[in-house]
């Protein structure tokens, strides 16, 4: 693991990028930052660290939009992701490292082609769909810190638009990101590394506020998943790496 200003550097240019995507589009930081974070800081302590961001940059989101949410509808994902989260948790607590990386790359990398593919199930749809979609949602963003894709999946199959997904996503993300961290704790970083985290978060969410009225939506997704794609394809094979 990296220390001094290099791991300083890249920390900050992670949540940089994370969070100007994520208040862009309403889901990205998780996708974006978590397999450069588990790499960096290791897959417990990675993901802990996607966890209590998404908590901030879900606050921070919904400042001026959380009129459009959907409680009604936010109602079984949240409760359905509550029964989950403490499952996700408690397998990336005791897991080794190198399967939780393997686990990690696989199952972004896996959540990244199903939503590339705009997946249509009818598993996907109603109250029942709401369920399905949060129970997913919730173990992966408790062990993975990617849980925005099973929440895409559901969206695209409800026939939400981009405005109507922004804000539900942040509320939902911010609900969830909540009880993982909750269910894990708090990360283990220094006093200059929690300055960093909290000025590029605050720099990433200014960014994407200004890019949102100037980046079509089809450029920012197909950036995003292709990030997220790299990031997890890296994740998965270091992991096999150290398991071989």
């Amino acid at each position: 693991m990296l220390s001094g200003w290099p791991f300083l550097a890249l920390l900050g240019g992670i949540v940089l990028l994370g969070s100007s995507v994520q208040r862009l589009a309403g889901i990205g930081f998780g996708l974006l930052a978590s397999p450069g974070l588990v790499l960096l800081m290791g897959p417990v302590e990675g993901v802990a660290l996607v966890n209590c961001a998404g908590v901030v940059i879900g606050i921070a989101g919904l400042a001026s939009s959380w009129r459009r949410v959907r409680l009604r509808t936010m109602v079984p994902l949240v409760a359905a992701a509550a029964l989950t989260v403490p499952l996700g948790a408690w397998l990336a607590l005791r897991l080794p490292e190198p399967v939780l990386l393997t686990g990690c790359g696989t199952l972004i990398t896996a959540a990244v082609l199903l939503v590339i593919c705009g997946a249509r199930l009818r598993a996907m749809r109603g109250r029942g769909g709401a369920v399905v979609a949060g129970a997913a949602s919730g173990f992966m963003n408790s062990a993975a810190g990617a849980g925005g894709p099973a929440l895409s999946v559901y969206a695209a199959n409800a026939g939400w638009t981009a405005r109507e997904f922004v804000p539900n996503a942040q509320f939902y993300g911010l609900a969830v990101n909540l009880m993982s961290a909750c269910a894990k704790g708090m990360p283990q970083l220094t006093r200059p590394a929690w300055l960093l985290v909290a000025g590029t978060m605050c720099a990433g969410i200014v960014l994407g506020h200004l890019l949102a009225a100037r980046t079509p939506e089809r450029g920012a997704r197909r950036i995003t998943l292709g990030l997220a794609l790299a990031g997890g394809v890296a994740t998965g094979a270091k992991g096999l790496w150290l398991l071989a």
